[in-house]
């Protein structure tokens, strides 16, 4: 299983990095490794600075198909990041630390990837209860069908791959002892999916 995960895909978390807004999709990738299932984010013990990425996630299927979504923490070392990035260096040590991706639950997806962004889905991210990422999946300035569109033209996309499809603006660093709780809410505000994630 591979992770693909797209960049700059909501223009306003562009502008807040000071980064170019994207006209077509770019993609980075995270090892399996790097998915992590407890309930804690290992803040204290990282040498970096952990930044939270609220995101929508795709699971595909063997024909490269959207076949069940959910939330999901592309879980960023800011500096190190920062420190690759005026080299135009690999990302890494930024994005792929031990338990720098997480995912909720899954569930069924049975409309066509344009759907996603026609069915009010709606991303959020809460720390200690407080919004700080708020954001429609049809504010994308590239939607989840560009994405796929373009990986299906290069990339060896496999049953199960997961995507990744970019972070809203409101991203920060994450502290010991703060909670998270994110979670992906249909257009009635039904929450599909949900994490919920404690830093130490």
């Amino acid at each position: 299983m591979t992770m693909w995960c797209a960049i700059r895909t909501y223009a306003a978390h562009a502008d807040e990095l000071g980064n170019a807004r994207q006209e077509r999709p770019i993609f980075f990738t995270k090892p399996q490794g790097c998915l992590s299932s407890e309930e804690t984010i290992d803040v204290s013990g990282h040498d970096g600075e952990i930044h939270h990425e609220v995101e929508l996630v795709l699971r595909l299927d063997e024909s490269g198909a959207v076949s069940h979504i959910a939330v999901g923490l592309d879980l960023t070392d800011r500096a190190a990041q920062r420190e690759a990035r005026p080299e135009g260096l690999p990302w890494a040590r930024g994005k792929a630390f031990r338990g720098a991706a997480r995912i909720g639950g899954f569930v069924p997806w049975p409309k066509d990837v344009a759907g996603l962004s026609t069915s009010g889905l709606h991303l959020e991210l809460r720390i200690d209860g407080e919004v700080r990422q708020s954001a429609r999946v049809d504010a994308m300035s590239i939607a989840p069908a560009a994405l796929l569109d373009d990986l299906r033209g290069w990339a060896p996309l496999t049953d199960g791959d997961v995507v990744f499809t970019g972070t809203p603006s409101g991203v920060g660093r994450l502290h010991p002892g703060q909670t998270v709780a994110a979670v992906l809410q249909d257009a009635d505000d039904a929450v599909l999916s949900r994490l919920d994630l404690r830093c130490v």
